[in-house]
């Protein structure tokens, strides 16, 4: 990794206070693109890493649990959890959760929340989280958010996570002390691929498509952010697609 190479991973883009002595800290992995390289980040910060899977009824959710398990061994994450919070499928209200809600097509004009958005999702999974990390002693929380994402996932944007911060401090014991670290949400896509490559993350294991199981569909809203982002970083994406990823031009 060249002291001149643009795309190499430079830790002052996150947070000026990451502390390389942190002890345990938890990942949440979802098996996407996102997580994987969070996972890599936090893996420079912190002496050892607490993998954990949230499956909560989504379409791809086996596929999901594949790439999980396969980046868990990557990164020989000793402790690893799996939990399933199959009522937001019964809620409902994403086409994520519901089959009779189709998964729609890329459309980089729209500026709605998309059918993909899962309500409130994000608040539950750092519940998880935190309940974790007060029984196992985690120090911090590693969360892939990424705010490029959050024009449609509310969830998404840094200050939810600042707000669920105080949720944090107000909601767990006095002595707790637990820090959400989110790396990557203020990164463009193509830099997190950029930023993946240089540490060498194995984004061959990864999944972000909403529909496909063994192909990648090529045309959901997660498909065309990741494609577009591999293209302009000008590295092959190394996950198969239906679709030819030079479609997303935009």
């Amino acid at each position: 990794m060249g002291g001149n190479d643009e795309s190499a991973y430079d830790d002052s883009e996150l947070r000026p206070d990451a502390n390389s002595d942190a002890g345990l800290a938890i990942c949440l992995v979802s098996g996407g693109l996102d997580s994987c390289v969070t996972a890599a980040i936090a893996q420079t910060e912190v002496a050892e890493l607490a993998f954990l899977h949230v499956s909560y009824g989504q379409r791809t959710q086996a596929r999901e649990l594949r790439a999980f398990e396969e980046l868990a061994d990557h990164f020989d994450a000793k402790h690893r959890l799996v939990v399933s919070i199959e009522h937001l499928a019964l809620i409902g209200g994403s086409s994520l959760t519901d089959h009779d809600i189709p998964v729609s097509a890329a459309n980089p004009e729209a500026r709605s929340i998309p059918t993909s958005y899962v309500p409130f999702r994000n608040a539950h999974l750092l519940s998880i989280a935190t309940s974790w990390a007060e029984v196992i002693g985690a120090r911090s929380i590693y969360i892939g958010a990424v705010a490029e994402d959050s024009s449609g996932y509310p969830d998404c944007r840094p200050e939810f996570y600042e707000a669920f911060q105080q949720v944090i401090n107000l909601g767990t014991k006095p002595q707790t002390k637990i820090e959400i670290r989110t790396p990557v949400v203020e990164m463009t896509k193509t830099r997190i691929v950029e930023i993946g490559q240089s540490l060498a993350a194995p984004l061959e294991l990864t999944w972000s498509c909403y529909a496909g199981l063994e192909q990648a569909c090529g045309d959901c809203d997660s498909c065309a952010l990741r494609l577009r982002a591999f293209r302009t970083a000008g590295i092959q994406d190394p996950i198969p697609y239906v679709l030819d990823s030079k479609r997303f031009a935009y």
